[in-house]
């Protein structure tokens, strides 16, 4: 298993740490705690790794009477509960001071866009950001696989316990990234509601903002599909119709390889 970020892997501790004292106020019993200790249990996992003696650390901890009888009052059982919870808190809490004492800080890749370099067909992979249009997803996903490019689409990859944003996270380390602008929302400024525009769903636009600050803009490129609305951040940046002609395909293959992708674009339009 790859090892998370340093950053990465106390975050996601400090996340299930500070549930602990809105847990208190609840019972062993309740819905809220189970899914607590599951999610605790995926974030160890995901952060030592499944053979690693942190998980049986916290699996070891009691949140009930070791003995008891019918005549044990519910304050004895919450207070064994309690006591569970500030046995696990000390357990997390010294796994975050483990990661920040022992751990790492990992090297930072440099942003800075070199043309000269080449990127290898064996570690070139690429990210598609898509709304609705799943006729436009495949096009471009499968053009890039005959560039022996590897196409990630998030919705195609495990979910492993993780949330959306964890598991966007964990797969957005690409080289390039391709942006489909596809009209499949509507919107427009409160004042002009009766405008409504093409747009593209929301989440192509958080994620084309999150690879433009990751990767630059010489490693983004956003495929226009009709008239859709545009960042007005984004603006001056010449787009790409995602035309039925299929002239999308040759401008891409100019930005992959000015981005330093060494590419056979024969192997583009071969039958």
């Amino acid at each position: 298993m790859t090892r998370p970020p340093k950053a990465k892997a106390i975050e996601r501790l400090r996340k299930v740490l500070d549930t602990v004292p809105e847990l208190k106020r609840l019972s062993s019993g309740s819905l809220e705690f189970q899914k607590w200790r599951r999610n605790v249990q995926v974030t160890i996992t995901h952060t030592f790794g499944t053979d690693s003696s942190h998980g049986t650390d916290f699996n070891n901890i009691n949140y009930s009477l070791m003995a008891f009888s019918s005549g044990t009052p519910d304050s004895a059982f919450q207070a064994a509960y309690e006591r569970g919870l500030e046995s696990a808190t000390a357990v997390l809490q010294s796994m975050i001071d483990e990661i920040e004492e022992y751990w790492e800080e990992e090297k930072q890749s440099p942003k800075a866009f070199d043309a000269g370099s080449s990127i290898s067909r064996s570690r070139s992979r690429v990210f598609v950001i898509h709304g609705h249009d799943e006729s436009a997803r495949e096009s471009v996903a499968r053009f890039l696989e005959q560039l022996e490019l590897k196409a990630v689409i998030l919705h195609e990859q495990p979910n492993m316990g993780r949330t959306i944003i964890e598991k966007f996270e964990d797969h957005a380390d690409v080289d390039f990234a391709v942006v489909l602008l596809t009209p499949d929302d509507v919107g427009a400024l409160a004042k002009n509601g009766d405008e409504m525009k093409p747009r593209a769903r929301q989440n192509v636009i958080l994620e084309l903002g999150f690879f433009l600050g990751k990767l630059g803009r010489e490693r983004v490129c956003p495929l226009v599909k009709g008239d859709v609305e545009t960042p007005s951040d984004y603006d001056g940046v010449v787009y790409t119709p995602l035309d039925d002609t299929g002239g999308w395909r040759t401008r891409l293959i100019q930005e992959l390889k000015v981005a330093g992708f060494d590419i056979d674009a024969n192997r583009a339009f071969q039958t």
